[in-house]
Protein backbone atom coordinates (compact mmCIF):
# COMPACT_ATOMS: atom_id res chain seq x y z
CA UNK A 1 0.00 0.00 0.00
CA UNK A 2 1.23 3.52 -0.78
CA UNK A 3 1.31 5.58 2.41
CA UNK A 4 2.39 9.21 2.85
CA UNK A 5 3.27 10.72 6.21
CA UNK A 6 2.35 14.42 6.32
CA UNK A 7 3.90 16.75 8.88
CA UNK A 8 2.14 20.15 8.81
CA UNK A 9 4.06 23.37 9.57
CA UNK A 10 3.96 24.68 13.10
CA UNK A 11 3.00 28.32 13.50
CA UNK A 12 4.50 28.73 16.99
CA UNK A 13 7.16 31.41 17.41
CA UNK A 14 9.60 28.87 18.80
CA UNK A 15 9.31 26.77 15.65
CA UNK A 16 9.70 29.62 13.17
CA UNK A 17 12.31 31.86 14.81
CA UNK A 18 15.37 29.57 15.03
CA UNK A 19 15.44 28.84 11.28
CA UNK A 20 16.36 25.24 12.08
CA UNK A 21 14.27 22.08 12.07
CA UNK A 22 14.43 18.72 13.78
CA UNK A 23 12.93 15.64 12.06
CA UNK A 24 9.28 14.73 12.80
CA UNK A 25 10.17 11.94 15.19
CA UNK A 26 6.62 10.70 15.86
CA UNK A 27 5.94 10.07 12.17
CA UNK A 28 9.32 8.37 11.74
CA UNK A 29 8.33 5.99 14.55
CA UNK A 30 5.32 4.96 12.44
CA UNK A 31 7.24 4.89 9.18
CA UNK A 32 9.74 2.24 10.23
CA UNK A 33 7.19 -0.49 11.11
CA UNK A 34 5.13 0.29 7.99
CA UNK A 35 8.17 -0.02 5.74
CA UNK A 36 9.09 -3.31 7.41
CA UNK A 37 5.55 -4.55 6.70
CA UNK A 38 6.17 -4.02 2.99
CA UNK A 39 4.33 -0.74 2.44
CA UNK A 40 5.63 2.00 0.15
CA UNK A 41 6.10 4.92 2.56
CA UNK A 42 7.00 8.56 1.84
CA UNK A 43 7.31 11.63 4.05
CA UNK A 44 6.29 15.23 3.33
CA UNK A 45 7.62 17.53 6.03
CA UNK A 46 5.98 20.92 5.53
CA UNK A 47 7.89 22.35 8.49
CA UNK A 48 10.94 22.57 6.22
CA UNK A 49 10.75 25.90 4.47
CA UNK A 50 8.02 26.04 5.70
CA UNK A 51 6.03 24.76 2.74
CA UNK A 52 2.76 26.43 1.86
CA UNK A 53 -0.46 24.44 1.76
CA UNK A 54 -0.31 24.21 -2.03
CA UNK A 55 3.36 23.19 -2.09
CA UNK A 56 2.98 20.53 0.58
CA UNK A 57 -0.16 18.97 -0.86
CA UNK A 58 1.35 18.97 -4.34
CA UNK A 59 4.15 16.80 -2.93
CA UNK A 60 1.60 14.55 -1.26
CA UNK A 61 -0.44 14.13 -4.43
CA UNK A 62 2.72 13.32 -6.41
CA UNK A 63 3.18 10.19 -4.28
CA UNK A 64 -0.35 8.99 -5.21
CA UNK A 65 -1.00 7.70 -1.67
CA UNK A 66 -3.82 5.40 -0.76
CA UNK A 67 -3.43 6.42 2.88
CA UNK A 68 -2.25 9.74 4.36
CA UNK A 69 -1.11 9.85 7.99
CA UNK A 70 -1.05 13.29 9.63
CA UNK A 71 0.53 14.17 12.96
CA UNK A 72 2.58 16.78 14.75
CA UNK A 73 4.41 16.87 18.09
CA UNK A 74 2.89 20.29 18.84
CA UNK A 75 -0.45 18.57 18.69
CA UNK A 76 -2.87 21.12 20.15
CA UNK A 77 -1.40 24.23 18.52
CA UNK A 78 -0.98 22.39 15.21
CA UNK A 79 -4.59 21.13 15.13
CA UNK A 80 -6.13 24.23 13.48
CA UNK A 81 -3.63 23.83 10.64
CA UNK A 82 -4.48 20.14 10.29
CA UNK A 83 -8.22 20.94 10.25
CA UNK A 84 -7.63 23.44 7.45
CA UNK A 85 -5.30 21.25 5.41
CA UNK A 86 -7.45 18.11 5.40
CA UNK A 87 -10.18 19.98 3.53
CA UNK A 88 -7.95 20.62 0.54
CA UNK A 89 -6.32 17.22 0.93
CA UNK A 90 -9.71 15.53 0.59
CA UNK A 91 -10.51 17.58 -2.49
CA UNK A 92 -7.25 16.57 -4.17
CA UNK A 93 -7.31 12.94 -3.03
CA UNK A 94 -10.98 11.98 -2.79
CA UNK A 95 -10.29 8.25 -2.49
CA UNK A 96 -7.41 8.29 -0.02
CA UNK A 97 -7.97 7.35 3.61
CA UNK A 98 -6.92 10.12 5.99
CA UNK A 99 -5.64 9.05 9.42
CA UNK A 100 -4.87 11.57 12.15
CA UNK A 101 -2.82 10.96 15.30
CA UNK A 102 -1.27 12.81 18.21
CA UNK A 103 -2.11 13.91 21.73
CA UNK A 104 -4.89 16.35 20.79
CA UNK A 105 -6.88 13.97 18.54
CA UNK A 106 -6.34 11.15 21.04
CA UNK A 107 -8.32 13.03 23.67
CA UNK A 108 -10.56 15.13 21.39
CA UNK A 109 -11.40 12.31 18.99
CA UNK A 110 -15.15 12.88 19.18
CA UNK A 111 -14.89 16.62 18.42
CA UNK A 112 -12.40 16.04 15.61
CA UNK A 113 -14.59 13.46 13.88
CA UNK A 114 -17.63 15.74 14.24
CA UNK A 115 -15.88 18.88 13.00
CA UNK A 116 -13.52 17.39 10.39
CA UNK A 117 -15.54 15.11 8.09
CA UNK A 118 -12.45 14.65 5.93
CA UNK A 119 -10.69 12.63 8.67
CA UNK A 120 -11.52 8.93 8.40
CA UNK A 121 -9.69 7.50 11.41
CA UNK A 122 -7.93 8.69 14.54
CA UNK A 123 -5.13 6.75 16.18
CA UNK A 124 -5.41 7.12 19.95
CA UNK A 125 -2.25 6.86 22.02
CA UNK A 126 0.91 5.07 20.92
CA UNK A 127 0.72 4.40 17.24
CA UNK A 128 3.39 1.91 16.14
CA UNK A 129 1.33 -1.26 16.49
CA UNK A 130 -2.07 0.39 16.02
CA UNK A 131 -1.19 1.86 12.63
CA UNK A 132 0.15 -1.48 11.40
CA UNK A 133 -3.16 -3.12 12.23
CA UNK A 134 -5.31 -0.30 10.94
CA UNK A 135 -3.82 -0.11 7.44
CA UNK A 136 -4.54 -3.82 7.10
CA UNK A 137 -8.14 -3.45 8.29
CA UNK A 138 -9.39 -0.19 6.80
CA UNK A 139 -12.70 -1.80 5.89
CA UNK A 140 -13.14 -3.55 9.27
CA UNK A 141 -11.88 -0.93 11.75
CA UNK A 142 -13.97 -2.27 14.61
CA UNK A 143 -11.39 -5.05 14.97
CA UNK A 144 -8.53 -2.62 15.67
CA UNK A 145 -7.93 -1.46 19.28
CA UNK A 146 -6.88 2.12 19.90
CA UNK A 147 -8.72 3.99 17.16
CA UNK A 148 -11.77 6.19 16.62
CA UNK A 149 -13.90 6.36 13.46
CA UNK A 150 -17.48 6.84 12.33
CA UNK A 151 -20.08 4.12 12.48
CA UNK A 152 -23.40 4.93 10.85
CA UNK A 153 -22.24 8.54 10.75
CA UNK A 154 -21.54 8.75 14.50
CA UNK A 155 -18.09 8.93 16.15
CA UNK A 156 -17.16 5.75 18.01
CA UNK A 157 -13.98 4.52 19.66
CA UNK A 158 -12.66 1.00 19.99
CA UNK A 159 -11.15 -0.29 23.22
CA UNK A 160 -7.73 1.17 24.16
CA UNK A 161 -4.71 -0.45 22.57
CA UNK A 162 -2.32 -2.40 24.76
CA UNK A 163 0.69 -0.52 26.02
CA UNK A 164 3.90 -1.17 24.06
CA UNK A 165 6.19 -2.95 26.48
CA UNK A 166 9.22 -3.45 24.24
CA UNK A 167 10.18 -0.07 22.77
CA UNK A 168 12.95 -1.71 20.74
CA UNK A 169 10.45 -3.85 18.81
CA UNK A 170 9.62 -0.99 16.42
CA UNK A 171 12.45 0.68 14.54
CA UNK A 172 12.59 4.34 13.53
CA UNK A 173 12.26 5.03 9.79
CA UNK A 174 15.44 7.09 9.46
CA UNK A 175 15.60 6.41 5.72
CA UNK A 176 12.63 8.75 5.23
CA UNK A 177 14.60 11.92 5.97
CA UNK A 178 17.47 13.88 4.47
CA UNK A 179 19.81 14.31 7.43
CA UNK A 180 21.45 17.35 5.84
CA UNK A 181 18.12 19.21 6.01
CA UNK A 182 17.87 18.98 9.79
CA UNK A 183 19.89 20.98 12.28
CA UNK A 184 19.65 22.54 15.72
CA UNK A 185 21.87 24.29 18.26
CA UNK A 186 23.24 26.74 15.74
CA UNK A 187 23.92 24.60 12.69
CA UNK A 188 24.66 21.23 14.32
CA UNK A 189 23.29 18.25 12.41
CA UNK A 190 20.66 16.94 14.82
CA UNK A 191 17.81 14.49 15.35
CA UNK A 192 15.24 13.74 18.02
CA UNK A 193 15.37 10.41 19.85
CA UNK A 194 13.50 8.88 22.75
CA UNK A 195 15.19 6.70 25.36
CA UNK A 196 12.05 6.37 27.47
CA UNK A 197 8.34 7.09 27.44
CA UNK A 198 6.09 8.31 30.18
CA UNK A 199 6.63 9.80 33.61
CA UNK A 200 6.01 8.32 37.07
CA UNK A 201 5.05 11.69 38.56
CA UNK A 202 1.56 13.24 38.73
CA UNK A 203 1.94 16.96 38.07
CA UNK A 204 -1.56 18.34 37.57
CA UNK A 205 -0.78 20.33 34.41
CA UNK A 206 0.80 17.40 32.52
CA UNK A 207 -0.95 14.60 30.63
CA UNK A 208 2.07 12.42 29.88
CA UNK A 209 1.22 9.86 32.54
CA UNK A 210 -2.22 9.29 31.01
CA UNK A 211 -1.00 9.19 27.41
CA UNK A 212 1.95 6.82 27.86
CA UNK A 213 0.34 4.76 30.70
CA UNK A 214 3.60 4.14 32.56
CA UNK A 215 7.33 4.82 32.33
CA UNK A 216 9.37 2.46 30.11
CA UNK A 217 12.80 2.64 28.52
CA UNK A 218 14.69 1.25 25.57
CA UNK A 219 17.62 -1.14 25.95
CA UNK A 220 20.53 1.17 26.91
CA UNK A 221 23.11 -0.65 24.81
CA UNK A 222 20.93 -0.78 21.69
CA UNK A 223 20.01 2.87 22.13
CA UNK A 224 23.63 3.98 22.47
CA UNK A 225 24.63 1.95 19.42
CA UNK A 226 21.85 3.52 17.38
CA UNK A 227 23.28 6.92 18.31
CA UNK A 228 26.72 5.69 17.21
CA UNK A 229 25.27 4.55 13.87
CA UNK A 230 23.59 7.91 13.32
CA UNK A 231 26.88 9.69 13.95
CA UNK A 232 29.08 7.41 11.85
CA UNK A 233 26.71 6.89 8.92
CA UNK A 234 24.97 10.26 8.79
CA UNK A 235 27.20 12.69 10.68
CA UNK A 236 24.69 13.45 13.43
CA UNK A 237 26.28 15.71 16.06
CA UNK A 238 23.43 16.43 18.45
CA UNK A 239 20.72 14.25 19.99
CA UNK A 240 17.65 16.02 21.40
CA UNK A 241 16.04 13.58 23.83
CA UNK A 242 12.24 13.81 23.65
CA UNK A 243 11.80 11.99 26.96
CA UNK A 244 9.83 13.46 29.81
CA UNK A 245 12.22 11.88 32.33
CA UNK A 246 15.07 9.85 30.81
CA UNK A 247 16.84 9.59 34.18
CA UNK A 248 13.92 7.96 36.04
CA UNK A 249 15.69 4.61 36.44
CA UNK A 250 19.19 5.12 37.91
CA UNK A 251 20.24 1.66 36.70
CA UNK A 252 19.07 2.10 33.09
CA UNK A 253 20.41 5.65 32.85
CA UNK A 254 23.81 4.62 34.24
CA UNK A 255 23.95 1.76 31.71
CA UNK A 256 23.31 4.23 28.88
CA UNK A 257 26.01 6.59 30.14
CA UNK A 258 28.52 3.75 30.43
CA UNK A 259 27.83 2.52 26.90
CA UNK A 260 28.09 6.02 25.41
CA UNK A 261 31.41 6.54 27.20
CA UNK A 262 32.69 3.18 25.92
CA UNK A 263 31.72 4.11 22.36
CA UNK A 264 33.63 7.41 22.72
CA UNK A 265 31.32 9.42 20.47
CA UNK A 266 31.86 13.13 19.71
CA UNK A 267 28.15 13.85 20.12
CA UNK A 268 26.17 16.05 22.49
CA UNK A 269 22.91 15.21 24.22
CA UNK A 270 20.29 17.66 25.42
CA UNK A 271 16.96 16.92 27.05
CA UNK A 272 14.71 17.39 30.07
CA UNK A 273 14.73 15.87 33.52
CA UNK A 274 13.86 16.60 37.14
CA UNK A 275 16.04 18.50 39.57
CA UNK A 276 15.54 15.64 42.05
CA UNK A 277 17.29 13.23 39.69
CA UNK A 278 20.25 15.56 39.20
CA UNK A 279 20.68 15.83 42.98
CA UNK A 280 20.28 12.06 43.30
CA UNK A 281 23.07 11.52 40.76
CA UNK A 282 25.46 14.14 42.11
CA UNK A 283 28.25 11.54 42.48
CA UNK A 284 28.06 10.41 38.84
CA UNK A 285 27.51 13.76 37.14
CA UNK A 286 31.06 13.59 35.72
CA UNK A 287 29.81 10.56 33.77
CA UNK A 288 26.93 12.65 32.37
CA UNK A 289 29.47 15.10 31.00
CA UNK A 290 31.82 12.41 29.72
CA UNK A 291 28.93 10.67 27.90
CA UNK A 292 28.13 13.90 26.03
CA UNK A 293 25.30 15.45 28.07
CA UNK A 294 25.50 19.20 27.53
CA UNK A 295 22.19 20.61 28.77
CA UNK A 296 19.19 19.53 30.77
CA UNK A 297 15.94 21.47 31.01
CA UNK A 298 14.66 21.63 34.56
CA UNK A 299 11.00 22.54 35.01
CA UNK A 300 10.60 24.80 38.02
CA UNK A 301 6.85 25.37 37.50
CA UNK A 302 6.87 28.39 39.78
CA UNK A 303 9.05 28.99 42.79
CA UNK A 304 6.54 29.34 45.63
CA UNK A 305 6.05 26.26 47.77
CA UNK A 306 2.28 26.88 47.61
CA UNK A 307 2.29 26.61 43.81
CA UNK A 308 4.52 23.53 43.87
CA UNK A 309 2.09 21.81 46.22
CA UNK A 310 -0.95 22.91 44.19
CA UNK A 311 0.41 21.37 40.98
CA UNK A 312 1.78 18.30 42.82
CA UNK A 313 5.23 18.90 41.39
CA UNK A 314 6.93 17.02 44.20
CA UNK A 315 10.10 19.13 44.07
CA UNK A 316 11.52 21.74 46.42
CA UNK A 317 13.23 25.07 45.87
CA UNK A 318 16.37 23.87 47.62
CA UNK A 319 16.74 20.91 45.25
CA UNK A 320 16.04 23.11 42.24
CA UNK A 321 18.85 25.45 43.23
CA UNK A 322 21.21 22.59 44.06
CA UNK A 323 20.58 20.91 40.70
CA UNK A 324 21.46 24.09 38.81
CA UNK A 325 24.71 24.44 40.76
CA UNK A 326 25.61 20.78 40.28
CA UNK A 327 25.12 20.91 36.53
CA UNK A 328 27.31 24.00 36.23
CA UNK A 329 30.02 22.52 38.45
CA UNK A 330 30.19 19.51 36.14
CA UNK A 331 30.45 21.41 32.86
CA UNK A 332 26.78 21.26 31.85
CA UNK A 333 24.08 23.85 31.27
CA UNK A 334 20.89 24.18 33.30
CA UNK A 335 17.97 25.51 31.25
CA UNK A 336 15.31 26.43 33.77
CA UNK A 337 11.70 26.91 32.81
CA UNK A 338 9.41 28.92 35.02
CA UNK A 339 5.66 28.65 34.65
CA UNK A 340 3.10 31.38 35.27
CA UNK A 341 -0.64 31.60 34.86
CA UNK A 342 -1.83 29.81 37.98
CA UNK A 343 -5.03 31.11 39.60
CA UNK A 344 -3.56 32.23 42.90
CA UNK A 345 -0.90 34.56 41.43
CA UNK A 346 -0.63 38.25 42.32
CA UNK A 347 1.84 40.95 41.37
CA UNK A 348 3.91 40.26 44.45
CA UNK A 349 4.28 36.63 43.37
CA UNK A 350 5.99 37.71 40.15
CA UNK A 351 8.35 39.95 42.13
CA UNK A 352 9.16 37.05 44.44
CA UNK A 353 9.61 34.81 41.38
CA UNK A 354 12.23 37.20 40.01
CA UNK A 355 14.09 37.32 43.31
CA UNK A 356 14.04 33.54 43.64
CA UNK A 357 15.26 32.99 40.07
CA UNK A 358 18.15 35.37 40.71
CA UNK A 359 19.11 33.24 43.72
CA UNK A 360 18.89 30.12 41.55
CA UNK A 361 21.34 31.76 39.11
CA UNK A 362 20.35 29.63 36.08
CA UNK A 363 22.47 29.51 32.92
CA UNK A 364 19.45 29.75 30.61
CA UNK A 365 15.79 30.45 31.28
CA UNK A 366 12.54 29.91 29.44
CA UNK A 367 9.10 31.15 30.42
CA UNK A 368 5.97 29.08 29.86
CA UNK A 369 2.29 29.62 30.58
CA UNK A 370 0.07 27.05 32.25
CA UNK A 371 -2.34 25.53 29.70
CA UNK A 372 -5.60 23.82 30.80
CA UNK A 373 -5.46 20.84 28.48
CA UNK A 374 -8.62 18.81 28.69
CA UNK A 375 -6.84 15.59 29.63
CA UNK A 376 -5.08 16.98 32.74
CA UNK A 377 -6.19 17.49 36.35
CA UNK A 378 -5.26 21.15 35.90
CA UNK A 379 -8.18 21.39 33.46
CA UNK A 380 -10.61 20.49 36.22
CA UNK A 381 -8.92 22.92 38.61
CA UNK A 382 -9.29 25.67 35.99
CA UNK A 383 -12.82 24.81 34.82
CA UNK A 384 -14.33 28.10 36.06
CA UNK A 385 -11.53 30.37 34.87
CA UNK A 386 -12.00 32.51 31.77
CA UNK A 387 -10.35 31.76 28.45
CA UNK A 388 -8.70 34.89 27.03
CA UNK A 389 -7.43 33.37 23.76
CA UNK A 390 -9.65 30.93 21.87
CA UNK A 391 -7.21 30.45 18.99
CA UNK A 392 -5.71 26.98 19.58
CA UNK A 393 -2.71 27.90 17.45
CA UNK A 394 -1.52 29.87 20.46
CA UNK A 395 -2.09 27.08 22.99
CA UNK A 396 1.63 26.30 22.81
CA UNK A 397 2.83 27.14 26.34
CA UNK A 398 4.29 30.41 25.03
CA UNK A 399 1.06 32.42 25.19
CA UNK A 400 -1.24 33.15 28.10
CA UNK A 401 -4.60 31.61 27.24
CA UNK A 402 -6.52 31.78 30.55
CA UNK A 403 -6.95 34.72 32.85
CA UNK A 404 -5.22 35.27 36.17
CA UNK A 405 -7.99 36.77 38.31
CA UNK A 406 -5.91 39.40 40.09
CA UNK A 407 -3.52 40.37 37.28
CA UNK A 408 -4.66 41.50 33.80
CA UNK A 409 -3.06 39.77 30.78
CA UNK A 410 -1.02 42.79 29.73
CA UNK A 411 0.61 42.98 33.16
CA UNK A 412 1.32 39.23 33.27
CA UNK A 413 3.10 39.62 29.93
CA UNK A 414 5.13 42.60 31.14
CA UNK A 415 6.14 40.78 34.30
CA UNK A 416 7.33 37.75 32.29
CA UNK A 417 9.34 39.87 29.85
CA UNK A 418 10.88 41.93 32.67
CA UNK A 419 11.88 38.75 34.50
CA UNK A 420 13.52 37.37 31.37
CA UNK A 421 15.35 40.60 30.65
CA UNK A 422 16.55 41.02 34.24
CA UNK A 423 17.95 37.50 34.33
CA UNK A 424 19.55 37.46 30.88
CA UNK A 425 21.17 40.87 31.34
CA UNK A 426 22.99 39.96 34.56
CA UNK A 427 26.79 40.22 34.36
CA UNK A 428 27.08 36.51 35.18
CA UNK A 429 24.78 35.57 32.31
CA UNK A 430 26.62 37.84 29.88
CA UNK A 431 29.98 36.42 30.96
CA UNK A 432 28.78 32.85 30.34
CA UNK A 433 27.47 33.84 26.92
CA UNK A 434 30.53 35.69 25.64
CA UNK A 435 33.57 34.86 27.80
CA UNK A 436 33.03 31.33 29.10
CA UNK A 437 36.28 29.33 28.71
CA UNK A 438 34.54 26.17 27.45
CA UNK A 439 33.88 26.68 23.70
CA UNK A 440 30.93 24.24 23.70
CA UNK A 441 29.17 26.10 26.48
CA UNK A 442 30.04 29.46 24.95
CA UNK A 443 28.59 28.36 21.60
CA UNK A 444 25.43 27.06 23.30
CA UNK A 445 24.97 30.21 25.33
CA UNK A 446 25.50 32.53 22.36
CA UNK A 447 23.11 30.54 20.18
CA UNK A 448 20.43 30.54 22.86
CA UNK A 449 20.92 34.24 23.52
CA UNK A 450 20.56 35.10 19.81
CA UNK A 451 17.45 32.99 19.46
CA UNK A 452 15.99 34.37 22.69
CA UNK A 453 16.53 37.95 21.56
CA UNK A 454 14.65 37.31 18.32
CA UNK A 455 11.81 35.54 20.13
CA UNK A 456 11.64 38.40 22.64
CA UNK A 457 11.25 40.98 19.87
CA UNK A 458 8.64 38.88 18.03
CA UNK A 459 6.62 38.39 21.21
CA UNK A 460 6.81 42.10 22.03
CA UNK A 461 5.52 43.00 18.56
CA UNK A 462 2.74 40.44 18.83
CA UNK A 463 1.78 41.81 22.24
CA UNK A 464 1.41 45.32 20.92
CA UNK A 465 -0.69 44.04 18.04
CA UNK A 466 -2.85 41.53 19.88
CA UNK A 467 -1.98 40.34 23.35
CA UNK A 468 -2.50 43.55 25.31
CA UNK A 469 -6.07 43.84 24.03
CA UNK A 470 -7.19 40.41 25.25
CA UNK A 471 -10.42 40.26 27.21
CA UNK A 472 -11.99 37.41 29.23
CA UNK A 473 -14.09 35.08 27.11
CA UNK A 474 -15.91 31.80 27.86
CA UNK A 475 -15.14 29.67 30.85
CA UNK A 476 -12.66 26.86 30.29
CA UNK A 477 -15.36 24.21 30.82
CA UNK A 478 -17.60 25.89 28.24
CA UNK A 479 -14.83 26.27 25.69
CA UNK A 480 -13.49 22.71 25.78
CA UNK A 481 -16.35 20.70 27.25
CA UNK A 482 -16.35 17.94 29.85
CA UNK A 483 -13.04 16.57 31.14
CA UNK A 484 -11.64 13.46 29.50
CA UNK A 485 -12.27 11.27 32.55
CA UNK A 486 -15.95 12.32 32.69
CA UNK A 487 -16.27 11.90 28.93
CA UNK A 488 -14.92 8.36 29.18
CA UNK A 489 -17.42 7.57 31.94
CA UNK A 490 -20.29 8.90 29.81
CA UNK A 491 -19.10 6.77 26.90
CA UNK A 492 -19.12 3.64 29.07
CA UNK A 493 -22.63 4.43 30.30
CA UNK A 494 -23.87 4.86 26.72
CA UNK A 495 -22.37 1.51 25.81
CA UNK A 496 -24.07 -0.21 28.76
CA UNK A 497 -27.61 0.93 27.87
CA UNK A 498 -28.12 -1.36 24.82
CA UNK A 499 -26.86 -4.32 26.86
CA UNK A 500 -29.52 -3.70 29.54
CA UNK A 501 -32.25 -3.24 26.97
CA UNK A 502 -31.34 -6.40 25.07
CA UNK A 503 -31.23 -8.34 28.32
Amino acid sequence: MRITLLHPPHTAIGSRIPGENLPPFGLLCLGGPLIDDGHEVSLVNADLGPLSLDQALSHVVAHRPEVVLIGHSGSTSAHPTVALWVRDLRRRLPNARIIYGGVFPTYHWREVLEECPEVDFIVRGEGEETIRRLVCALDTPETVPGIAYRKAGEPVATRPAAMIRDLDAYRIGWELIDFDAHSYWGGRKAVIMQFSRGCPHQCTYCGQRGFWTRWRHRDPVKFAREIAWLHREHGVELINLADENPTTSPKAWRALLDELIALDLPIKLIGSTRADDIVRDKDILPLYHKAGVLRFLLGLEGTSETTLQAVRKGGTRSKDQQAIQLLRANGMIGLCTFAVGFAEERDRDYWQLLRQLRRYDPDQIMSIYAIPHKWTPFYQQSADRRVIDTDLRRWDYKHQVIEVARVPPWRVFLWVKCIELALQARPKALWRSYLHPDPEIRHAMRWYTRMGRRVFLREAGEALRLRLRLRPGPRVSTFLGVPVAEQALQQREVQRVPDKESA
